[in-house]
């Protein structure tokens, strides 16, 4: 197995620096993408939710009426119950085989008003369903629309983004790659303690950038030596020198032009 490279403090600075600057340039293409990826995800699970509860009621609806075409047809087969037992009671011999009729007509009416009862709440509740069913119907489209924008949005980010970050990503990667494990790690730890994830800054007119404590002299001539890996005391940063910095700007800026 190859090993790595045995690298300078100095070339292990420029090395963690290159590397911040193509972090940094991740996270402000991430930034602008923001939130983004997040709505489009939630707004996907909720219009698949109010697909789902609307395909619901609609068969719930379907359930309803076919319960009322069931309703009718038997108040149709009462009634043609009830014709049937009127017209026997005329041919009937005795009291007793009239009032069995009697009770035989007098039952198919109850169950002709039971039914009537009953398609009556059962058109109550189709009203209620078909009222639930519109006002899911306009906030699916509502939802949908606004699903359709804004992944038209994060599409044109995407598409203006997409490359440029798969080849800092790949950038990243190969920068790491060149550092030792335990450098790498305190970097890595620094930048996610920090609020902007700088986890490597240089010194700007004696204090190290976004700070306001000023750095000792003798420090920062030690920095500038680039003879070791030096933090800055108030920060935990790692600091490089104005100079350094400056150098290796410009070269990540070269590197970028080529994307």
């Amino acid at each position: 197995m190859a090993t790595k490279k045995e690298l300078s403090v100095e070339e292990k600075l420029r090395a963690l620096y290159d590397l911040q600057i193509i972090d940094t340039r991740i996270d402000e293409i991430r930034n602008v993408r923001g939130e983004l990826p997040l709505e489009v995800e939630d707004l996907e699970d909720e219009v698949a939710g109010l697909t789902t509860r609307l395909e619901k009621l609609e068969s719930d609806l379907v359930t309803i009426e076919d319960s009322i075409k069931a309703k009718k047809l038997a108040i149709e087969n009462h009634q043609l119950a009830i014709n049937k037992y009127t017209e026997q009671q005329k041919e009937v011999r005795n009291n007793r085989e009239f009032n069995s009729l009697t009770k035989e007509v007098e039952f198919q009416e109850l169950e002709i008003q039971l039914a009537e009862k009953q398609i009556k709440e059962l058109k109550a509740s189709t009203e209620h369903k078909k009222e639930v069913i519109a006002n899911s119907k306009e906030k699916l489209e509502q939802k949908s629309n606004h699903l359709m924008h804004k992944k038209a949005e994060l599409s044109e980010i995407m598409a203006e983004t997409e490359k440029e970050e798969a080849f800092l990503i790949k950038s990243s990667n190969e920068y790491e790659g060149a550092l030792e494990e335990r450098l790498l790690g305190a970097y890595k730890r620094i930048r996610s303690s920090v609020r902007n994830g700088l986890a490597i800054v240089s010194i700007e007119r004696g204090a190290s950038a976004g700070s306001y404590f000023t750095i000792p002299p003798q420090t920062q001539v030690e920095i500038a030596a680039r003879k070791k890996i030096i933090t800055d005391e108030h920060s935990g940063r790692i600091l490089v020198d104005a100079s350094l910095a400056e150098e290796e700007r410009e070269k990540m800026e070269k590197l970028f032009a080529k994307m």
